[in-house]
């Protein structure tokens, strides 16, 4: 199976970028429903529409939510490249909607993804909602799994750039979890389905993105959706779609979330079970926030009349302008930043510092300044 070029074949051309809104996929949802499979199923804060896709008809229910996070838009690029497959007619589609019953809910969230916000437009986290069940995007969500019965759930989010695999340099590029079920992140048979699940996932992605796979921390939190799930004996799988190398727009990365879907659904049909799960699943490393955006080494500053070398980092923030999410620049950390790495890492050699305001950086200003009066950052990237 070439993965990529059913990526190719499949990628939804008409969605792109960071910033997608119910105005983005709603058109998209109404063209795959060419055979009653879309319904209305709830309403958001604002009363926006909260969607149901369910198509199908075989005996395996998988039950997936993206978006759950408004500001967490790849799993739902990836997971529309996933639909396009399953409506493309070719035999792979036939096999999948022969053995399973897919039910996805692409944007739980569409008034936090309207406003780029984690939260929703009650400025709840839904993904500590899982037990008091305070939002109506919860419920909405409760109600599906409730009704649909799933045999396996995928709880699909993005994470930061700042999150790396461990302290290898290399960025956490795909994330996974099989949720705890209690505090004592015991494994029983639900568990160890995801577990073993997770490490077929990443034996694949590897050769794709080798040393860019992490394992998300699994301390047991009850409020979180997943952990929910996972306690109620279903089979959870929570995917964090990460940075990949100059990919801020995140298409590479969408591309592996598509991967990672079809991957596991290939090995659910084909009953093939990694040996020796829970090992390679352990051996995944753990992600780990190691990462900034920009890191500025050996440069020289003048504080107080008092020179010395150091180095310093920024980070991005996304913000939304208009229709459109832009990266701003502001410096984070000064010091050694040891066990730090940047995705762009410049080193200054003794380069002299200097800005419009002062001759040292200072934290959460913009990451615009000149070294040595010659070469000139703005918004973290030197100017040509």
């Amino acid at each position: 199976m070439n993965l990529e070029q059913l990526f190719i074949e499949n990628k939804e051309q008409s969605i792109s970028g960071r910033y997608l809104t119910l105005d983005s996929v709603e058109p998209l949802l109404k063209k795959l429903n060419t055979n009653n499979e879309l319904s209305i199923i709830g309403q958001s804060v604002l009363g926006e529409p909260v969607y149901k896709y369910q198509i199908g008809s075989g005996k395996t229910r998988i039950f997936l939510w993206s978006q759950m996070h408004g500001n967490e838009s790849t799993t739902t690029k990836g997971l529309f490249d996933f639909f396009n497959l399953l409506k493309s007619g070719s035999e792979l589609a036939t096999q999948l909607l022969d053995t399973f019953t897919f039910c996805a809910l692409p944007m739980l969230n569409p008034d936090g993804a309207r406003l780029y916000t984690r939260v929703n437009a009650n400025k709840v986290d839904l993904n500590r909602d899982s037990q008091d069940l305070t939002q109506p995007e919860s419920r909405v969500l409760r109600e599906v799994f409730e009704d649909f019965k799933p045999h396996y759930c995928f709880n699909l989010h993005d994470q930061r750039t700042i999150f790396g695999v461990e302290d290898s340099g290399k960025p956490a590029t795909m994330s996974f979890l099989a949720p705890s079920y209690n505090e004592a992140r015991e494994v029983n048979d639900s568990r160890l389905k995801a577990i073993e699940l997770i490490a077929g996932i990443n034996s694949v992605l590897q050769r794709y993105i080798p040393n860019q796979v992490g394992r998300f921390d699994d301390s047991f939190n009850i409020n979180c959706i997943g952990d929910t799930f996972q306690y109620l004996g279903v089979p959870t799988l929570l995917f964090e779609a990460g940075h990949y190398q100059d990919d801020y727009k995140r298409e590479e990365t969408r591309k592996f979330v598509f991967m990672a879907l079809l991957t596991s659904y290939k090995i659910l049909s084909e009953n093939d079970i990694v040996v020796n799960g829970i090992e390679n699943y352990l051996n995944i490393p753990q992600n780990k926030p190691v990462f900034y955006d920009f890191i500025y080494k050996n440069i020289k500053i003048n504080y107080d009349g008092i020179e010395k070398i150091t180095n310093f980092a920024a980070q991005y923030k996304e913000e939304l302008i208009g229709n459109d999410i832009v990266f701003n620049a502001y410096i984070a950390e000064i010091g050694d930043l040891e066990g730090r790495f940047g995705h762009y890492e410049y080193d200054g050699k003794g380069a002299t510092y200097q800005d419009e305001h002062q001759n040292f950086p200072k934290l959460d200003q913009k990451a615009t300044f000149n070294l040595d009066n010659n070469i000139k950052f703005v918004n973290g990237l030197i100017k040509i």
